[in-house]
């Protein structure tokens, strides 16, 4: 139920080793106006949807359906938000969930833990955030990397992500890090909007200088999670496993990692990191997400260093719910930290594909049963 596609025998080591223990799931939320450009993004229908996706998501993961939502889960093109496979999950095995603002329009209706961050502006203006706000958050981060995995002994930490336009910001960063990266990233699209995606980037890049520190550039062209999760993952990888939950984003982090630890000289474990996501990212055909996590390893300007990029092997093609079937034509694919949230319901209880399926019809059939009261 977990495929290792890059880097296998350091991924087996890293699965072995975390086998039977429950995660503690860490996610951040953040905000882009990249993200409000019309078709950048299907997660959410209209710009205004998507203004409050990450709260809605946010909203779902903490309380599910049980509860009124201030903010309901935005309509979709088609498919279902990710965020309810990573509910299915953390509310069946009671895994602890911490939720974090690191840069949102409006705060979320669930207890969150608020970073002092601000959304970042379009990033074709190559101006998306104050370099003052990207150095707090990354304190912010190490902070809180430190603060989460001071209480794992054994287990490991999951830092989950929603961003929406994050897919076109991680191209920015990867970009300017010198990564190749055009053509390769994935979207919320069944077919990605590859060059819509590249205008947008090269418009930002083309107004920042070429020689940018990572701070820097996630200041000119990023978003406020990147830089908080990537300190959050170099503090926990000294003493805990790192699931990185994301495709395109969490290698764009990985990425980013790099490149802050070795610019900053800050000690950091990458056998303790990997990058996991969903089968539909990893074999997305209209991406090339395994080329892009194996060109993380051909920068010259860093050291080599590929991460293990696994994925849950969960499929929808036999489920009643339509919403859920089209996740295998490409819709949607990922968010939320949905697919590490499978590999860790393997990892720690070994639940196969019946158990993951049936436990995340029952949220479409509880959001059903609420849409009708």
């Amino acid at each position: 139920m977990i495929g290792i596609y890059t880097q296998i025998e350091q991924g087996e080591e890293w699965l072995g080793r975390y086998r039977g223990s429950l995660p503690v799931f860490a996610c951040v939320l953040g905000f882009t106006e990249t993200g409000l450009i019309p078709g950048i993004s299907a997660a959410g229908r209209t710009p205004e949807d998507r203004r409050y996706t990450a709260c809605a998501d946010a909203e779902f993961l903490y309380y599910g359906a049980q509860r009124k939502p201030q903010y309901p889960l935005p309509p979709l093109a088609a498919g279902a938000s990710p965020v309810v496979i990573s509910r299915a999950v953390v509310a069946t095995l009671k895994i602890p969930v911490y939720l974090f603002n690191a840069g949102l329009p409006q705060s979320p209706a669930v207890p969150v833990i608020d970073l002092g961050g601000t959304p970042a502006k379009c990033l074709s203006q190559g101006a998306a955030m104050d370099i003052a706000t990207v150095r707090h958050l990354l304190e912010q981060g190490l902070l809180w990397g430190s603060q989460l995995s001071a209480n794992i002994s054994q287990g490991y930490l999951i830092l989950g992500e929603c961003v929406v336009g994050g897919t076109t910001t991680a191209l920015a960063i990867l970009t300017g890090l010198g990564i190749e990266a055009v053509g390769k990233v994935n979207s919320s699209h069944p077919v990605c909007n590859h060059e819509q995606k590249w205008a947008v980037v090269q418009a930002g890049l083309q107004k920042t200088q070429n020689s940018l520190d990572p701070l820097q550039l996630v200041a000119a062209v990023g978003d406020p999670m990147q830089v908080v999760v990537a300190g959050m993952a170099i503090a926990a990888s000294r003493s805990c496993g790192v699931l990185l939950a994301g495709g395109t984003q969490m290698l764009a982090v990985y990425a980013l990692i790099k490149a802050i630890a070795q610019s900053y000289s800050l000690s950091w474990q990458p056998e303790a990191v990997v990058v996991g996501t969903t089968r539909w990212v990893a074999e997305d055909a209209t991406g090339a997400t395994v080329d892009l996590a194996l060109n993380l390893g051909k920068n010259n300007n860093q050291d080599t260093g590929i991460p293990p990029l696994l994925a849950t092997q969960l499929s929808f093609a036999d489920s009643s719910y339509p919403q859920l079937r089209a996740y295998e034509q490409g819709f949607v694919k990922e968010g939320m930290g949905a697919g590490a949230a499978c590999i860790a319901a393997h990892l720690s209880h070994n639940w196969q594909q019946n158990q993951l399926l049936a436990a995340i019809e029952d949220q479409l059939q509880q959001i059903s049963s609420q849409n009708l009261d």
